[in-house]
């Protein structure tokens, strides 16, 4: 299992900020491995809402989708995304934090089957795209 943790602060409101990531449509917008996120269903988000995302990653386009597991607003989203080789289960927190909002991104990776047996090669390319992503993060909310 490969497992990315990260935050950044910014000087957004903590409701406008999870409101923001909790539509993970928006991962279109500042996590460059995302080509294309979707939503499954329209209405409030929620524990159950659905969100289809084609991520490259390795160099290779994969599908998942992803299901919201927990869904505690404005404090906590958890999604899980799977597709027929790999797992997924990002959570996301916002919190004040000195006066301005405290964003935590927390991603898991495992693969499934026998592809379990790269999963230590898998660290180190999930920490890059993490990386890439919290940049992107950045960038877009002017955060740091």
């Amino acid at each position: 299992m490969a497992r990315y943790i990260a935050s950044v602060d910014t000087d957004k409101p903590v409701e406008e900020i999870f409101a923001y990531l909790s539509d993970f449509t928006s991962t279109e917008e500042w996590d460059p491995g995302v080509v294309k996120a979707t939503r499954g269903e329209d209405g409030a988000i929620g524990v159950g809402s659905t969100f289809d995302l084609v991520a490259s990653f390795l160099g290779r386009e994969n599908e998942l989708t992803y299901v919201v597991t927990e869904f505690d607003a404005p404090h906590a989203i958890t999604l899980r995304g799977e597709n027929k080789s790999v797992v997924s289960l990002d959570r996301i927190t916002t919190e004040p934090h000195e006066g301005r909002t405290r964003i935590t991104y927390d991603a898991d990776l495992s693969m499934k089957g026998p592809l379990k047996l790269l999963d230590p090669a898998l660290k180190l390319a999930f920490n890059r795209v993490g990386d890439r992503a919290l940049e992107g993060l950045r960038t877009t909310l002017g955060a740091r």
